[in-house]
């Protein structure tokens, strides 16, 4: 059937479906900027409504530093409610950049390199796309870390007279290869992992909530415990870092959201599952974590944030097995969808013919374990440090994006021209490179000049919005793409 398809200019190949959805009808032209897993999506490959992405973000939410998120804030004297209160609003405030970066990934089937593409040039996404994987490969150590911590507690409770050698290593790798079998078997196998497992992790969570109550006949003094702050600039001067910290948990997810919006089936299904799931189980998986940690205060005499520590405490094996079993399959969720899948398509960026999707997440399991993520766990404060100073790096790229794609594109964007490099979008974005430098710069400044250190406090924000600011007023004049002449489709084949 002839759609009437342009042949020609930058809407060559594209045509629009319901939904204002676009799909590009030929492979890209130049094979070398493409592979199966950068292609753009077909319509009929959309197929994520608002329970998935609701259920993406309990999957992902509902781990061990989110268990964990509260301790740090409540041991720098923040009341329990305070505590929950920045973790909200931190994750409200990441929905918004979240969905905005979102949107192009659902309209034109994209993931996050290719997206970069548009900002930054056809090689200059290598430069987000990179800094990303690199952060990512450093939380999928640290969930891996934690994920072979589990299984060596569940070893040493089926077997307590038996340990074989490197037993910790062991259960290290053992997670390790199941994060990598989930990899290798795509996207379709992600999105039924997480589906799957978020009514069972919200179950598990709130029966350790039930669990600890009961044993303890209540959720001891830690609820009834005031703020430490004597006055509101006291409290300031922590809520500001910590509300940084928190958007930055998320930052990294914010930038790399087209890898999973692009199978939306539409924009209200993205949209609407993410502030369903995010801000949501955010907030009641830290105040499990607070509530449980206060009881254990009065089961065994001391506060236990560690959930795995916590687990092997319990006097039932069978219990132990299975509360273990929960949490494994919460940290899987967790890895696989927040810390492969971006760093698997970024590294796949950068050489598409010879590296997939599977060889890009191989990548991201070697690097994560020289990265040696124990040593970012060894205290609360090294934990909130990192968040914030990575925070710092990507809050620049997300007000790029958003810049880029809503201010000078207007939300119009050639598919054929982002796999090649002659096309509208070049080789470089000089423009683009700058304002990611400046952006970074003034973020992370205040990290080394004590004067300017307020500028690091909000280093999230202060990058999000000089990155923002500066690429909107450099790439002013850009020729916006007309998608008029594009065809429109009932139904896509």
């Amino acid at each position: 059937m002839n759609l009437g398809l342009p042949t020609t200019g930058p809407t060559r190949g594209m045509v629009r479906a319901r939904g204002d959805l676009f799909e590009l009808r030929h492979e890209p032209e130049d094979p070398s900027l493409s592979n199966a897993d950068l292609a753009p999506t077909r319509i009929r490959q959309r197929t994520w409504d608002t329970y998935h992405f609701a259920s993406l973000w309990v999957g992902l939410s509902v781990c061990i530093p989110t268990y964990m998120l509260a301790a740090g804030l409540v041991g720098g004297g923040m009341s329990w409610g305070q505590a929950l209160f920045t973790i909200l609003l931190g994750n409200v405030i990441v929905c918004i950049p979240m969905t905005l970066i979102a949107h192009p990934g659902t309209r034109f089937g994209i993931p996050f390199p290719v997206l970069a593409r548009a900002s930054f040039g056809i090689y200059g996404s290598n430069v987000p796309a990179i800094l990303r994987a690199l952060v990512a490969c450093g939380w999928f150590g640290i969930q891996t870390w934690i994920g072979g911590q589990a299984i060596y507690t569940m070893l040493k409770v089926a077997i307590p007279d038996y340990e074989p050698p490197f037993a910790q290593a062991l259960g290290f790798l053992v997670f390790w290869a199941a994060n990598m079998y989930v990899v290798v078997r795509g996207s379709e196998m992600i999105r039924k992992l997480e589906a799957y497992a978020a009514p069972f992790l919200i179950v598990s969570g709130l029966a350790l909530l039930a669990w600890a109550g009961s044993r303890a006949g209540g959720f001891g003094t830690m609820l009834s415990q005031p703020s430490r702050f004597q006055t509101n600039a006291e409290f300031l001067a922590f809520f500001v870092p910590s509300l940084t910290a928190m958007v930055g948990f998320w930052a990294t997810l914010a930038l790399n959201i087209p890898d999973l919006s692009r199978y939306a089936k539409e924009q209200r299904a993205q949209v609407r599952g993410q502030f369903l799931g995010l801000p949501t189980t955010m907030t009641l998986f830290s105040f499990i974590g607070i509530a449980v940690t206060s009881a254990s205060v009065v089961i065994f005499g001391e506060a236990i944030w560690d959930p795995v520590a916590l687990l092997s405490r319990i006097e039932s094996p069978v219990l132990i097995l299975i509360a273990l079993f929960a949490l494994l399959i919460a940290t899987l969720t967790t890895n696989v969808a927040a810390n492969v899948v971006a760093p698997a398509n970024g590294f796949a960026n950068l050489w598409p013919a010879k590296i997939d999707f599977a060889r890009g997440g191989l990548i991201t399991g070697v690097i994560g374990i020289a990265i040696m993520p124990w040593k970012l766990l060894e205290s609360a404060d090294t934990y909130i440090g990192f968040l914030i100073a990575y925070s710092g790096l990507l809050g620049p790229v997300a007000g790029i994006f958003v810049a880029d794609y809503w201010i000078v594109r207007r939300r119009n964007l050639a598919l054929a021209d982002l796999y090649a490099k002659e096309g509208l979008y070049g080789r470089w974005n000089p423009k683009a490179l700058f304002a990611l430098a400046a952006g970074v710069g003034v973020a992370l400044v205040g990290r080394f000049v004590p004067a300017l250190a307020f500028l690091y406090a909000y280093a999230w924000f202060v990058g999000f919005a000089v990155a923002f600011a500066l690429h909107a007023v450099l790439m002013r004049g850009t020729p916006v793409v007309d998608l008029d002449p594009v065809p429109v489709v009932e139904e896509a084949p």
